[in-house]
């Protein structure tokens, strides 16, 4: 008795979680015809946008569903037929009226004929416990038209008791979780677990990446173990995320509702599916119920030839500054990745050498084998007479959005051959380092040939004995910031001396806190406190903001702190503005460095009154409730007023990720004999030397050397004028996100988002003996463009929203210094200027025959320009320096 109650118990909890029927999924009565209406529609429209005020547009039709055959050996093994009649096409906007594209239009029209032909054509389904065993249709159909009626067939297969499985349907492999409520059973997809290929690319940094979203769910109403009736919705969200007006929503919906049922054909005998199948039409064949990927033919669409010439004009160095460029930019981009090599190779070679630039750029920035092996033909590496192209070509190669092994294995070819410029061969390894990172970032650590980069790395920086071998590879790994590298970086940066124990410090402060171990901080601080030799100041500073920047223990604070007042002037003043940014600006290290300040021997007034003109300031661009930007600027001086190292740096934060957007380093040593001073200690055998350094978006570029050696900076001191040095320029790719959606009902959504800026950082380093004053400018002026595109095509209607923000904007920073008296005078200055910022909203709706409906809006503002501030000592400092000019007030000539 106990056993059959627990029988009974178990039939009973069964069949309350299904809905009631004697099968798994979906049955047809025999000898019955079921007529049913069904629509399609899809939605495009801003994020938050409304519905009403959406483009889009909605396939209907009758369905007659009949079915053919039932194995004689289970109800649940079933042959149906479905066939689409009386299609029609129409808008979803109502309001649209006269301006609907497809008034005055019949379906054959719209569709045309032959694709109305193919729609209308029977299919079959073989379900088997309610799922999809296989999908009949005719071979050499188009293959849009097959999606739409395998949308319609994969409603088809449902289950009628809730439970988690895994079904494959159009939208490929997926999961899927059914809740089985008496007449009602709700199936949810989980669309991001979709097994399909689809082409796609996206950017992997999260600050310039982009989040998407996608939901599906089906409600059957079932009677006698079939749908009365069916709704199905699909949605598909997507943002910028640091921009989140660059957004938008895809909605697409699915209706299937039973009209009547009346007698139908006879059911087909047989034990086996296929000789069914055969005895119905020997012309059906298999096919995958997965959706196919297809290509809407382009008619009057221009050749990449065409497209060149009508652009070029705006990618003319006069017009870079301007947004126009951009755009044509990201446009050529696109008819770039389906071009083929030749093609590419024709416009390479026939361009003029003032617009070859923006051209280089261009074609590495499509990122397809073609282009690829188009400008490798192009350019010739063993000459010396387009330096600027093969630079031009790297960096891009550097900032390239979605590197694969094949770029990396082409320049570790180039590097392993020989140069006409060294300078190249330098810049081809640090590149090399910069592609090694983005592509562990993807988890290609163990490609095969990151893997050989990783060792010519390495091997190279241990076996390096010139002075700019041992520069160049620690560059590299400066950008590729692998693990094994960092004890060959702590070796240098205790063991060697000047530029390189500097490159390898600064190169250890790019490594995630993860990396900064209790081991590398003991050398660190090792090289901080000089336990084992002297280190310039520049070292000993990079050391202890490294420290204080990874999780510092008490005592590693404490010994800092106590090491305020024992250093250099200029040190001591530079260590207690780290200290004073930490707590204003509330950084990680804040709460330690207030425990330590607890104590009396190390806060105190002697400690904290030190006098100088170095700084350290911290201060935000930009904030909200989910993203920042920062600036950082650092000044160091020597203790003679000479400036040491300037640093200059721009940090977008979004969550807990970040992107460091820009640093310009101007370093200088050596030239205390030119007003006669005495150098530091440690600093007493350096050469005369100034140069700049640039990281953009976190890749390091080659740096620029201003002079190098006393002879070299009396004879540019004679000869030059103050004019700048163009540290980069050229034209960047720097948001690139494709993705194409396979929709349920049949239909093909992409979605298309590029940012691409024109970027010119220029720094220039003035010093006057005769005015005893100094300066150096850094200038960074870019234009930003950042383009949005959804579309939904079925081949013979597409609807389209193109939204996108675009600016253009300079920012310039200028440090002063007068040393014809002591204490030497100093002032900052960190100017933004005005920037206008517009936005474009543009909707479409266009047949395949030419006809189409546009609505195009835009929004545009002034951003005030500025200067930022900083620490209010320098404010006071700069009056000084620039004093207030006394007005006027003689009315006379003179």
């Amino acid at each position: 008795m106990i056993l059959l109650a627990v029988l009974f118990l178990c039939f009973i909890s069964s069949y309350s979680a299904s809905v009631k029927g004697h099968t798994t999924g979906l049955s047809l009565n025999n000898d019955r015809l079921y007529k049913l209406t069904y629509s399609t529609e899809v939605f495009l429209n801003r994020g938050k946008g409304k519905l009403q005020d959406s483009v889009g547009y909605r396939i209907s039709s009758n369905v007659d569903v009949v079915l053919l055959w039932r194995n004689p050996d289970g109800d649940d093994d079933q042959l149906i037929q479905i066939t689409i009649q009386d299609v029609n096409v129409e808008n979803v906007n109502q309001k649209r009226g006269d301006k609907s594209i497809f008034k005055g239009k019949n379906p054959s029209k719209i569709i045309r004929k032959e694709n109305l032909e193919a729609l209308q054509r029977p299919m079959l389904l073989h379900l088997v416990h309610g799922k999809v065993k296989n999908f009949y249709s005719y071979q050499n159909e188009p293959v849009a038209i097959e999606n739409l009626k395998r949308g319609l067939a994969s409603l088809f297969q449902m289950q009628l008791s809730s439970g988690t499985t895994n079904e494959v349907d159009i939208s490929g492999d997926c999961k899927v979780t059914y809740q089985a409520h008496q007449d009602k059973v709700t199936k949810t997809k989980a669309l991001d677990s979709c097994k399909i290929e689809r082409p796609g690319f996206t950017t992997r940094n999260q600050v310039l990446g982009v989040t998407s979203k996608a939901t599906s769910v089906t409600t059957y109403k079932i009677e006698d173990s079939f749908v009365i009736a069916v709704l199905a919705e699909e949605t598909h969200a997507f943002g910028l995320n640091f921009l989140q007006t660059i957004a938008g929503k895809i909605v697409s919906k699915q209706k299937l509702e039973l009209k009547t049922t009346e007698a139908g054909p006879r059911l087909i005998p047989g034990k086996q599916v296929a000789t069914v199948i055969k005895a119905v039409d020997s012309k059906y064949q298999a096919l995958p119920i997965v959706g196919q990927v297809f290509q809407s033919e382009c008619k009057g669409c221009p050749s990449l030839s065409e497209h060149w010439q009508s652009i070029r004009k705006h990618l003319e160095p006069d017009n870079l500054s301007k947004a126009e460029a951009i755009r044509s930019f990201l446009t050529f981009i696109q008819h770039l990745r389906t071009a083929k090599k030749d093609e590419i190779l024709q416009i390479l070679k026939a361009e003029k050498k003032e617009v070859l630039p923006q051209l280089v750029d261009a074609v590495t920035s499509a990122q397809t084998p073609d282009s690829l092996d188009a400008i490798l033909d192009f350019l010739d590496f063993k000459s010396d007479s387009n330096v600027i192209l093969q630079e031009r070509f790297l960096y891009a190669c550097g900032f390239a959005s979605h590197p694969d092994e094949e770029l990396l294995r082409a320049l570790i070819s180039k590097f392993k051959g020989s140069f006409g410029s060294n300078d190249i061969r330098e810049t081809v390894m640090i590149i090399i380092g910069a592609l090694v990172r983005k592509l562990c970032q993807n988890e290609g650590c163990k490609l095969k040939a990151v893997v050989e980069a990783k060792k010519l790395i390495l091997g190279g920086l241990e076996k390096a004995e010139k002075k700019e071998d041992v520069m160049m590879y620690l560059l590299a790994l400066k950008n590729a910031l692998i693990p094994e590298g960092i004890p060959l970086l702590l070796k240098y940066a205790e063991s060697e001396e000047g530029s390189i124990s500097h490159l390898a410090t600064t190169s250890l402060q790019r490594y995630d806190v993860p990396f900064i171990t209790e081991e590398v901080k003991k050398t660190l601080n090792r090289i901080y406190h000089q336990n084992h030799k002297v280190h310039e100041k520049t070292v000993r500073t990079t050391a202890a903001t490294i420290i204080l920047n990874n999780n510092p223990s008490y005592m590693e604070v404490k010994n800092i702190l106590l090491s305020i007042g024992e250093l250099p002037k200029e040190m001591n003043k530079y260590m207690l503005a780290i200290v004073q940014d930490i707590l204003r600006f509330e950084m990680p290290a804040s709460k330690m460095v207030r425990r330590v300040l607890k104590e009396m021997v190390a806060h105190n007034y002697d400690r904290f009154a030190r006098s100088g003109s170095s700084s350290f300031y911290t201060g935000y661009i930009q904030r909200s409730s989910h993203s920042a930007a920062t600036y950082g600027l650092d000044i160091l001086y020597s203790g003679s007023g000479i400036l040491r190292r300037s640093n200059l740096n721009i940090i977008q934060y979004l969550g807990k990720s970040h992107l460091h957007g820009s640093q310009v380093v101007i370093e200088a040593q050596g030239l205390e004999a030119l007003i006669a001073a005495t150098p530091d200690e440690g600093e007493e055998n350096l050469d005369s030397y100034a140069g700049l350094s640039v990281i953009l978006f976190d890749v390091q570029l080659r740096p620029v050397t201003f002079f190098n050696g006393y002879s070299d900076l009396m004879s540019k001191m004679l000869s030059a004028s103050s004019d700048p040095v163009s540290v980069v320029k050229g034209l960047i790719l720097l948001i690139d996100h494709s993705q194409e959606l396979q929709l349920q009902s049949g239909l093909k959504a992409n979605m298309e988002i590029q940012g691409a800026l024109a970027i010119d950082i220029s720094g220039a380093m003035e010093f006057s003996l005769w005015y005893r004053e100094s300066k150096t400018r850094v200038k960074n002026r870019l234009a930003v463009v950042i383009t949005g595109d959804i579309t939904v095509d079925s081949s013979f209607v597409k609807a389209g929203l193109e939204i996108s923000a675009e600016t253009e904007a300079g920012m310039e920073f200028i440090s002063t210094v007068q040393f014809s008296q002591y204490p030497f005078l100093v002032c900052l200055q960190m100017d933004r200027d005005e920037a206008p910022f517009r936005q474009f909203e543009t909707k479409y709706e266009r047949l395949s025959t030419g006809r189409g409906y546009v609505s195009r809006k835009r929004k545009e503002r002034l951003v005030a320009g500025s200067e930022f501030p900083l620490h209010q000592e320098n404010s006071e400092m700069c009056k000084v320096v620039f004093p207030p000019q006394p007005e006027n007030t003689s009315n006379g000539w003179f």
